[in-house]
């Protein structure tokens, strides 16, 4: 089997670091592996398949006799740095969001629209983490009835702000439970603890985020599909890892309760766990970890008479299926289409 040599960019961060164990998890045929970041993570040494690997410092001629380079360090890098790789003939795999809504610009999950690859477009984006999730749940139902129109609730991890969020959530908790004084919110907006924020990124001019929006427009360009209306609030909840999602969905077809789950439990990439009378559905708590994108809690909507109209929960590990894992996904789709 042919092997290559893959790059990780921003390997130290809480996402770079999820990338290398994906790579070695998943068994990625690799020839060699360099890890890079920032001057500040230089000579940091992690561990891949029993070896100490030294940090390197990234700079724009790294790409070179590389063939793939996976980026989680952010887009202003990104932008800097990646189309140097590509120029290199190396395939960058983008989980910023430098990238996304170029129209030249791939943006993937590959569940659903591996056809967007191609040997020529060497700047491949990742999508965002909780668009991710929603579409590998929203692909069969949109395949089998034809999905118009998308309210999303999203309950999203501190994980999703990087290891700050972490680190913000874990030293106000474990200051509130030694009756200490909770430590001033500095990557929040507001104390995370014991909270819920609805505010992810930054406002827009019609009152939603930009993360709203991203999920909004990016499932337009992953589904191929720009008719489907979709409308996002976004919260930020004290949750370490997964995020949670309540979707409401309207179809051009009728979708029952039944057939819905039918067409969940045969979708790749999607677990349905729906056991109300055992309660069994998906948490956060259970899908850390797991390389899977979890849907329970179908139901039909009882506020309208619209038949057309259900409703179901998601739930998924942002740094693996929304991030991480994606990326490697791309890749291993990238080895199995012949295009690297």
């Amino acid at each position: 089997m042919k092997k290559f040599k893959v790059a990780v960019v921003g390997a130290t961060g809480a996402v770079g670091l999820e990338m290398v164990k994906m790579l070695e998890n998943r068994n990625f045929p690799i020839e060699s592996i360099k890890l890079l970041a920032s001057e500040r993570s230089v000579g940091k040494k992690l561990k891949f398949k029993g070896q100490d690997i030294p940090v390197e410092l990234l700079t724009k001629n790294c790409g070179k006799d590389m063939d793939i380079a996976l980026y989680s360090a952010g887009a202003a890098v990104s932008k800097d740095f990646a189309p140097s790789f590509a120029a290199d003939n190396c395939f960058v795999i983008d989980n910023s969001s430098a990238w996304r809504m170029d129209k030249d610009i791939p943006l993937v999950v590959p569940e659903v629209n591996p056809h967007d690859l191609s040997k020529d477009k060497k700047i491949i984006a990742n999508p965002n983490c909780s668009t991710i999730q929603m579409v590998v749940a929203l692909k069969p139902l949109h395949d089998a009835a034809k999905v118009k129109r998308v309210i999303v609730s999203t309950y999203q991890a501190v994980s999703g702000a990087g290891q700050k969020g972490i680190n913000e959530l874990s030293a106000q908790t474990d200051a509130w439970a030694k009756g200490e004084k909770i430590p001033q919110a500095s990557k929040f907006q507001y104390q995370i603890a014991f909270n819920v924020i609805p505010q992810i990124d930054v406002f827009t001019e019609n009152g939603y985020t930009k993360e709203e929006m991203k999920m909004t427009n990016e499932t337009k360009k992953i589904m191929g599909d720009q008719n489907i209306e979709v409308s996002a609030a976004c919260v930020r909840v004290p949750v370490f890892r997964s995020h949670s999602e309540s979707l409401w969905i309207e179809t051009e077809k009728p979708l029952s309760v039944e057939q819905t789950k039918a067409l969940l439990s045969k979708a790749e990439g999607v677990q349905l766990i729906d056991d109300i009378a055992n309660l069994k559905y998906p948490m956060p708590l259970f899908a850390e970890n797991e390389q899977i994108t979890f849907v329970g809690r179908i139901r039909k909507d009882i506020s309208t008479k619209n038949n057309n109209a259900i409703t179901f929960w998601v739930v998924s590990d942002n740094l693996l299926k929304g991030a991480a894992l994606n990326a490697v996904q791309i890749a291993e789709t990238l080895v199995k289409r012949g295009l690297v």
